[in-house]
Protein backbone atom coordinates (compact mmCIF):
# COMPACT_ATOMS: atom_id res chain seq x y z
CA UNK A 1 0.00 0.00 0.00
CA UNK A 2 1.55 3.74 -0.72
CA UNK A 3 2.06 5.94 2.26
CA UNK A 4 0.39 9.29 2.36
CA UNK A 5 2.94 11.54 0.84
CA UNK A 6 3.44 15.12 2.73
CA UNK A 7 5.57 17.89 1.62
CA UNK A 8 6.19 19.65 5.50
CA UNK A 9 7.17 23.31 5.04
CA UNK A 10 8.45 25.50 8.16
CA UNK A 11 11.74 28.12 8.14
CA UNK A 12 12.57 27.01 11.79
CA UNK A 13 14.82 23.88 11.27
CA UNK A 14 13.95 22.10 15.06
CA UNK A 15 10.41 22.27 14.16
CA UNK A 16 11.15 21.04 11.14
CA UNK A 17 12.97 18.30 11.81
CA UNK A 18 11.11 17.61 14.75
CA UNK A 19 7.49 17.33 13.07
CA UNK A 20 8.99 15.49 10.50
CA UNK A 21 10.03 12.81 12.97
CA UNK A 22 6.86 12.81 14.17
CA UNK A 23 5.01 12.12 10.86
CA UNK A 24 7.41 9.84 9.57
CA UNK A 25 7.03 7.75 12.80
CA UNK A 26 3.07 7.68 12.34
CA UNK A 27 3.46 6.06 8.71
CA UNK A 28 3.62 8.77 6.48
CA UNK A 29 6.21 9.20 4.03
CA UNK A 30 7.73 13.11 4.45
CA UNK A 31 9.83 15.28 2.18
CA UNK A 32 10.76 18.40 4.35
CA UNK A 33 11.75 22.17 2.81
CA UNK A 34 12.93 24.97 4.21
CA UNK A 35 10.77 27.89 2.85
CA UNK A 36 8.20 28.66 0.38
CA UNK A 37 10.67 28.46 -2.88
CA UNK A 38 12.17 25.07 -2.25
CA UNK A 39 8.55 23.54 -1.38
CA UNK A 40 7.45 24.72 -4.95
CA UNK A 41 10.19 23.34 -6.31
CA UNK A 42 9.60 19.77 -3.88
CA UNK A 43 5.84 19.95 -4.49
CA UNK A 44 6.78 20.39 -8.91
CA UNK A 45 9.23 17.43 -8.18
CA UNK A 46 6.76 14.80 -6.43
CA UNK A 47 3.38 13.42 -6.28
CA UNK A 48 2.10 14.74 -2.70
CA UNK A 49 -1.36 13.70 -0.61
CA UNK A 50 -0.84 16.87 1.18
CA UNK A 51 1.14 20.03 2.60
CA UNK A 52 1.75 21.34 5.75
CA UNK A 53 3.40 24.93 5.71
CA UNK A 54 4.33 27.30 8.29
CA UNK A 55 2.40 30.97 7.64
CA UNK A 56 5.60 32.98 8.25
CA UNK A 57 8.39 32.64 6.63
CA UNK A 58 11.18 34.41 4.63
CA UNK A 59 11.07 35.09 0.86
CA UNK A 60 7.59 33.13 0.77
CA UNK A 61 5.06 33.24 3.61
CA UNK A 62 2.76 30.67 3.83
CA UNK A 63 -0.75 32.06 1.84
CA UNK A 64 1.65 32.80 -1.01
CA UNK A 65 2.61 29.05 -0.97
CA UNK A 66 -1.07 28.27 -0.36
CA UNK A 67 -2.07 30.33 -3.60
CA UNK A 68 0.26 29.14 -5.65
CA UNK A 69 -0.61 25.73 -4.61
CA UNK A 70 -3.83 26.37 -5.38
CA UNK A 71 -3.19 27.69 -9.08
CA UNK A 72 -1.49 24.40 -9.76
CA UNK A 73 -3.31 21.84 -8.22
CA UNK A 74 -6.32 22.89 -6.71
CA UNK A 75 -7.14 19.67 -5.14
CA UNK A 76 -4.09 19.12 -3.14
CA UNK A 77 -4.74 19.56 0.80
CA UNK A 78 -3.24 22.15 2.47
CA UNK A 79 -2.63 22.98 6.43
CA UNK A 80 -1.30 26.07 8.01
CA UNK A 81 0.78 26.52 10.84
CA UNK A 82 1.50 29.00 12.97
CA UNK A 83 2.49 30.89 16.06
CA UNK A 84 1.03 33.93 15.25
CA UNK A 85 -2.23 33.84 13.88
CA UNK A 86 -4.97 36.36 14.34
CA UNK A 87 -8.50 35.95 13.35
CA UNK A 88 -7.84 38.44 10.10
CA UNK A 89 -4.96 35.75 8.74
CA UNK A 90 -7.21 32.63 9.45
CA UNK A 91 -10.23 34.19 7.27
CA UNK A 92 -7.65 34.88 4.29
CA UNK A 93 -6.19 31.15 4.76
CA UNK A 94 -9.20 29.54 4.11
CA UNK A 95 -10.33 32.10 1.72
CA UNK A 96 -7.37 31.47 0.11
CA UNK A 97 -8.48 27.44 -0.10
CA UNK A 98 -6.28 26.34 3.52
CA UNK A 99 -7.91 22.76 4.90
CA UNK A 100 -7.20 23.38 7.78
CA UNK A 101 -5.40 26.20 10.01
CA UNK A 102 -3.83 25.34 13.65
CA UNK A 103 -1.90 27.49 16.31
CA UNK A 104 1.71 26.23 17.31
CA UNK A 105 2.04 25.14 20.46
CA UNK A 106 -0.34 22.20 19.29
CA UNK A 107 -0.30 18.60 20.28
CA UNK A 108 0.72 16.58 17.53
CA UNK A 109 -2.12 14.11 18.31
CA UNK A 110 -4.29 17.16 17.50
CA UNK A 111 -2.43 17.60 13.85
CA UNK A 112 -2.63 14.06 13.29
CA UNK A 113 -6.65 14.06 13.70
CA UNK A 114 -6.34 16.92 11.57
CA UNK A 115 -4.54 15.18 9.35
CA UNK A 116 -6.67 12.55 9.21
CA UNK A 117 -9.74 14.60 8.06
CA UNK A 118 -7.88 16.53 5.14
CA UNK A 119 -6.91 13.19 4.04
CA UNK A 120 -10.60 12.34 3.95
CA UNK A 121 -11.61 15.21 2.88
CA UNK A 122 -9.06 15.03 0.17
CA UNK A 123 -10.14 11.41 -1.15
CA UNK A 124 -13.95 12.68 -1.36
CA UNK A 125 -12.75 15.30 -3.77
CA UNK A 126 -11.60 12.97 -6.03
CA UNK A 127 -14.56 10.25 -5.75
CA UNK A 128 -16.71 13.12 -6.25
CA UNK A 129 -14.70 14.24 -9.43
CA UNK A 130 -14.41 10.93 -11.09
CA UNK A 131 -18.85 10.67 -10.28
CA UNK A 132 -18.88 14.48 -12.26
CA UNK A 133 -17.50 12.99 -14.97
CA UNK A 134 -18.70 9.86 -15.61
CA UNK A 135 -20.87 9.49 -18.69
CA UNK A 136 -23.73 6.96 -18.81
CA UNK A 137 -23.23 4.83 -21.22
CA UNK A 138 -26.36 1.80 -22.49
CA UNK A 139 -24.82 -1.20 -21.76
CA UNK A 140 -26.57 -2.79 -24.76
CA UNK A 141 -25.87 -0.51 -27.55
CA UNK A 142 -23.22 1.67 -25.96
CA UNK A 143 -24.67 5.04 -26.78
CA UNK A 144 -23.44 8.23 -24.56
CA UNK A 145 -25.97 10.27 -22.99
CA UNK A 146 -25.00 13.75 -23.42
CA UNK A 147 -26.24 15.93 -20.32
CA UNK A 148 -24.13 18.75 -20.91
CA UNK A 149 -26.37 21.88 -20.38
CA UNK A 150 -29.50 20.01 -19.76
CA UNK A 151 -31.33 18.48 -16.82
CA UNK A 152 -29.40 15.10 -15.65
CA UNK A 153 -31.05 12.12 -17.30
CA UNK A 154 -32.32 14.50 -20.01
CA UNK A 155 -29.62 14.41 -22.84
CA UNK A 156 -29.94 12.99 -26.34
CA UNK A 157 -28.56 9.21 -26.59
CA UNK A 158 -25.38 9.62 -29.17
CA UNK A 159 -23.45 7.51 -30.70
CA UNK A 160 -19.89 7.05 -29.15
CA UNK A 161 -18.52 8.44 -32.61
CA UNK A 162 -21.18 11.28 -32.42
CA UNK A 163 -20.32 12.35 -29.14
CA UNK A 164 -16.27 12.19 -29.76
CA UNK A 165 -17.09 14.46 -32.70
CA UNK A 166 -19.25 16.80 -31.06
CA UNK A 167 -17.06 17.48 -27.70
CA UNK A 168 -13.51 16.50 -28.73
CA UNK A 169 -13.67 17.29 -32.49
CA UNK A 170 -12.19 13.76 -33.49
CA UNK A 171 -13.22 10.98 -35.45
CA UNK A 172 -12.07 7.86 -34.58
CA UNK A 173 -10.66 4.97 -36.57
CA UNK A 174 -12.24 2.00 -36.90
CA UNK A 175 -10.30 -1.12 -36.18
CA UNK A 176 -10.81 -4.75 -34.46
CA UNK A 177 -9.74 -5.67 -31.00
CA UNK A 178 -8.30 -9.15 -30.98
CA UNK A 179 -11.77 -10.60 -29.56
CA UNK A 180 -13.61 -9.43 -32.24
CA UNK A 181 -11.43 -9.92 -34.85
CA UNK A 182 -11.06 -13.72 -33.74
CA UNK A 183 -14.96 -13.99 -33.94
CA UNK A 184 -15.33 -12.17 -37.01
CA UNK A 185 -13.10 -14.62 -38.90
CA UNK A 186 -15.11 -17.13 -37.96
CA UNK A 187 -18.54 -15.94 -38.38
CA UNK A 188 -16.67 -15.22 -42.53
CA UNK A 189 -15.42 -18.12 -42.78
Amino acid sequence: MKKTKILLVDDEDLIRASLAIDLDESGYEVVAAAGGMEALLEFRAGNFDLVITDLLMEEMDGLALLSELRAEAPEIGVIILTAFGDLPTAIEAIRLGADDYLLKPYKFEELQTRVNICLQKRALKKRIKVYENFLPICAVCRKIRDDEGREPGSGPWLHMEEFLAQKAGLRPSHTYCPHCFAAASRDIG
